[in-house]
């Protein structure tokens, strides 16, 4: 059995694996040195997120039963996708392709932030009052199956290999989870690191009630891209402890906390213009 055939036959298992290990330790650390105090009870939250997370996962197993690798795989068998045109070396390519999907993963949530219509699904990730290691699996399922499907049609023009796309899965759904966290690390620690990573302080400004903060910080993993996008932001105004988490508009509990409000919420009220170029500090413009 080659490496192919083993990654796709314990795919599921690796991904799994590192998703409850990374979890685990991300609630843990929350526990012992959470960086605020919740707003609201932890284990409904986590009841009402988790519950989010195992219906996308149903759902995603359902619509798509091969999942990421299975397409990679199906590319690399026809040789589809411009590393197989260029025929990269293996490490090479595996390397370009984890950084090219992670660019993408970026583009698609300024994209989310841009169109109204896709900011109603995101906002369902946005309004949770609250910020933990549970936000960062928080989406809408329909904002799921679109995020997978910008997924496959990347896989296939690259020609991601089977290897690149387990690590860019197991990567993203790890970092996801550690810049959502209510943790925080040593200030000194946090400015290197953030230079090339996502730390929860720096994403932890993209989750703030104001605008110009909110639409900052897209990064997921690697912070380059905020960078050289010109859309990063260092901290927010009211510091870490001061900031307000969530949506102006959406602020009742059972609206945004509940599963049957968050999976309502892209349909409540009128489209309006939550896009990329509000980005000036202005409290008159609630979403």
């Amino acid at each position: 059995m080659n490496w192919n055939d083993w990654i796709l036959a314990h795919e599921a298992a690796i991904r799994l694996g590192f998703f409850f290990g990374i979890f685990a330790a991300m609630a843990l650390w929350e526990v012992l040195a959470p960086r605020r105090q919740l707003s609201l009870p932890k284990g409904r939250r986590w009841a009402n997120n988790l519950g989010l997370v195992a219906l996308n996962t149903v759902l995603l197993r359902l619509l798509f039963p091969a999942a990421a690798v299975g397409i990679a795989a199906f590319a690399a068998e026809r040789g589809w996708g411009l590393l197989h045109f260029y025929s990269a070396p293996f490490p090479l390519a595996v390397i370009v392709a984890v950084i090219a999907m992670d660019l993408v993963i970026y583009l698609q949530h300024v994209m989310v932030h841009a169109v109204p219509m896709l900011w109603r699904l995101h906002r369902v990730h946005h309004a949770d009052l609250d910020y933990d290691v549970t936000t960062g699996a928080r989406f809408h399922p329909i904002e799921i199956i679109l995020s997978m499907l910008i997924k496959f049609a990347t896989i296939v023009l690259l020609g991601a290999p089977v290897m690149a796309v387990v690590i860019f899965e197991v990567v993203l759904n790890g970092m996801a989870m550690f810049n959502h966290g209510n943790v925080g690390l040593p200030k000194a620690l946090d400015q290197v690191l953030r230079w090339f990573f996502v730390t929860p302080d720096m994403h932890r400004v993209h989750h703030s009630v104001e605008d110009d903060e909110a639409n900052s910080n897209f990064g997921f993993n690697l912070s380059w891209w905020d960078r050289l996008m010109g859309t990063y932001r260092d901290q927010p105004r009211a510091g870490h402890q001061g900031m307000t988490i969530g949506i102006h508009k959406y602020r009742d509990p059972k609206q945004v906390d509940q599963l049957p409000g968050m999976l309502a919420l892209p349909f409540v009220g009128e489209i309006s213009g939550y896009a990329i170029n509000r980005r000036n500090w202005d409290r008159s413009k609630e979403d």
